[in-house]
């Protein structure tokens, strides 16, 4: 990100807006998550400084944060079936999120609404975090 980034900015127009997409792996620990989670925290980190960097030129940069999502990537995990089933079991929402839901939040992100939202991570998750 940090790369493509600083690549990118200097033909972006003020307003434009830089969305990378994380997981609940940043913050929380996963059962066989490790490399993927230790990469989204350091994504996370580096939107933070991009958004300051970035903020002068006019250029929001933020993150989503997208909860359990029944994609091919979970095809990676040996538990992919049992992740899916605590997954809908948990999340307050009563589902599990879909991708239209991860891409509502990055076009809200990208939207003249979110003028002042910078270096945030949104989390897309139907509660599923706020359980202890």
């Amino acid at each position: 990100l940090l790369s493509l980034a600083r690549a990118a900015a200097p033909a972006m127009e003020p307003g434009a807006s830089i969305v990378a997409i994380s997981s609940l792996g940043s913050q929380r620990v996963l059962k066989d998550y490790v490399l993927v989670g230790a990469s989204k925290a350091a994504l996370e980190t580096i939107v933070r400084y991009l958004a300051v960097e970035l903020a002068p030129r006019g250029i929001r940069v933020n993150t989503v944060s997208a909860g359990l999502v029944e994609t091919d990537a979970l095809d990676h995990f040996p538990n992919r079936e049992q992740m899916l089933e605590a997954g809908r079991k948990r999340t307050p929402a009563g589902r599990l999120v879909e991708p239209d839901d991860v891409a509502a939040a990055v076009a809200f992100l990208c939207s003249p609404d979110a003028e002042m939202v910078r270096g945030h991570v949104l989390t897309v998750d139907g509660g599923f975090s706020l359980l202890a």
